[in-house]
This record gives C-alpha cells, sequence and structure tokens, in this order.
C-alpha cells in the first residue's frame, strides 16, 4: 500500500486524508497538536497520527520523509520550502496547494536533478482552476482562434442555505492565510494597459458581478496576473484578470479592518486587556461612545451594516483577550 505524508491537521487538511484513505492510500498525518490529527483520522481505516512540529523536528522530518512516497505539505505556506528540500534529498514527489514562491522555484533545477515533481498550486484556486483555464485556451487553440481577453473569478463561499453570519463567509482555510490575503498588491492587465493596486487600496477595487442563477458577488483583482498570461500560453490576450469572489458586503468590511490595523503583522501583545480595550487603542478613543468613535476614524456612520459586523465579532466587547493570543 502506498503511503502519503499529510504534514499539518489545518481545515482544509480532513478531506484530503479521508479521500486518500478511501481510495487505498495510507495516510500519515504529523501535525505540531496530535490530538487534533487524530480526530481528523478518525473513521479512516489507513491512516495514523504523529506529533511533529515543523519548526523544530528535523530529524522527524527526515525519517517520516524516507518512509513514504509522497509529501503533502498543508502547513503555513512558510514551511513549504523546508520540507520540499527534504522530500528533493530522498527522492520522494512533493505537493502543496500554496501558490509558487520565488524559494520554491530556486529548486526547480534540484528537483529535475533528482527526477522529483514537485507540484504546486493544486488546490481550488489556484488549482482547479487552472485546469479549467487550460481546457478552454487549448480547445480555442486548437481550433485556430485567439485569447482576446482573459477573466476568472473564484471564491470559496458558503452554501447559499449555509450563509448565515453577516460577514457571508466561512473560514475553510487558514485564518491568517484569510486576512493577510488582503494585504496583497495586485497586478492585471486590462484592455492592452497594466494595472497596478497596491494593497492598502486592493477592497477599493471591487466590482459587483453577477452570476447567472446564483446572485450578486463582489470581485476583486487576485495577486499577479501577469505572469499567467506566459503559464497559461496567451500572449495574444490583451486582458489578464484573475480575481476572487465574495459575498456582497464583505469588501467594505475588510477595507475598513485593514484602515483599524487589524491586518497589521508587527507584534502587539494583547495581556490583560479586552477586545473594546484594543478598539479604543487602535482608535485612540476615550470613555464615550466606542461604536461611535470607531465609526468616526473609519469614516462610517454608527448604523452601517460594517459596524453592525464589528459587533457580531465581538469587537466592542469588554471580554478579556485571551492571553495565548499574542502573536501577529
Amino acid at each position: 500500500m502506498k503511503k502519503v505524508l499529510c504534514l499539518g491537521a489545518g481545515l482544509v487538511a480532513r478531506p484530503f486524508i479521508h479521500y486518500l484513505s478511501e481510495h487505498g492510500f495510507h495516510v500519515v498525518v504529523a501535525s505540531r497538536t496530535k490530538n487534533k490529527a487524530e480526530k481528523l483520522i478518525e473513521g479512516c481505516k489507513n491512516a495514523e497520527a504523529i506529533a511533529f512540529n515543523i519548526a523544530t523536528d528535523d530529524g522527524l522530518l527526515e525519517d517520516l520523509t524516507a518512509k513514504v512516497d509522497l509529501v503533502c505539505s498543508l502547513l503555513p505556506y512558510t514551511f513549504h520550502v523546508k520540507a520540499a528540500k527534504v522530500a528533493i534529498k530522498h527522492k520522494k514527489p512533493f505537493c502543496t496547494t500554496s501558490y509558487i514562491s520565488d524559494e520554491m522555484k530556486a529548486l526547480e533545477d534540484d528537483a529535475k536533478k533528482a527526477g522529483v515533481l514537485l507540484l504546486n498550486e493544486c488546490g481550488v484556486d489556484p488549482g482547479i482552476d487552472h485546469m479549467s483555464a487550460m481546457q478552454i485556451i487549448d480547445h480555442v487553440h486548437n481550433n485556430n482562434g485567439k485569447i482576446i481577453s482573459f477573466t476568472s473569478f473564484t471564491g470559496g463561499l458558503p452554501a447559499p442555505d449555509s450563509n448565515n453570519n453577516p460577514y457571508g463567509y466561512k473560514l475553510s482555510w487558514s485564518p491568517r492565510g484569510v486576512l493577510l490575503a488582503g494585504r496583497n498588491n495586485a497586478h492585471f492587465l486590462r484592455d492592452g494597459k497594466e494595472v497596478k493596486i497596491p494593497g492598502p487600496d486592493l477592497f477599493q477595487s471591487c466590482e459587483l458581478m453577477e452570476v447567472p442563477g446564483m446572485g450578486t458577488f463582489e470581485g476583486y483583482p487576485n495577486r499577479d496576473s501577469m505572469s499567467y498570461i506566459d503559464i497559461y500560453n496567451i500572449p495574444e490576450t490583451k486582458t489578464m484578470l484573475r480575481g476572487t469572489f465574495r459575498n456582497t458586503g464583505w469588501c467594505e468590511t475588510l477595507d475598513k479592518i485593514a484602515d483599524l490595523g487589524l491586518l497589521d503583522i508587527e507584534d502587539r501583545f494583547l495581556d490583560g486587556i479586552t477586545y473594546a480595550d484594543l478598539m479604543r487603542d487602535l482608535t485612540s478613543a476615550g470613555d464615550g461612545d466606542l461604536k461611535e468613535a470607531v465609526a468616526k476614524f473609519c469614516k462610517i456612520d454608527k448604523d452601517s451594516e460594517v459596524i453592525s459586523r464589528f459587533e457580531w465579532l465581538g469587537l466592542f466587547d469588554e471580554r478579556a483577550i485571551d492571553s495565548k493570543i499574542n502573536a501577529r
């Protein structure tokens, strides 16, 4: 029986693990929190959980990699390259759902020399969207046609009957990753002109888009679309735009979250303060009406849906922030 090493036991790991187990693969789930991995493999006939910390367990990473047929990293993207280097050393194929980083690209020659496949961007977006795109592009090219405009939008959104919170969104991958994606610059081609949008302006650049049979969504540009002109082999195109779908209201809310500094990545120590204290600190509010102070800081109405969403999150609560939450 072939063995697969799954590094990480986060939100996207469960369907991956269960699918492989149900299709005759033995899956080794390596996670910093072993009981988290054990819960993920409940009901799996061909799976085991192992305590593993990618930051410190170098020897264990070597041992685990040597004993499997495939390594899949579902860890935070900053750890992919470390795991990929070990996979190359042991001549094991490696995959991840994350975008290809410059550091990962730098491993290409070593991987080729080792005869190892490094497969990145194999999730939904990026991933399945690439395959559907190339299916269309190849069909056009094979029939002597040209692509003069390419636009693709994808969004992992809750099903309509489960869309029951004011954000219109539910976390299906790293919460930190969701928020950090809102800091990315965007670069795309529209009608022959390059457009660059800095991260702080990203959510001000959304458009309302109608999806037949589904309704109206907000769409905003996703990272660097320009590189896909070469990747998709469509040098003739005058428009190249890859974007993200969200339910309406998301962009304005995330824009104000960014304005408040809640997307900043510097260390912020939060011992002994409440969520309301944090909001007072971010807005330099005094002892008056906190919602009013936040609304004034964000330049919106106190009765706006954005303020209601902040309240739903608990950002105005006089509830102590967990002492463990001192990270970025």
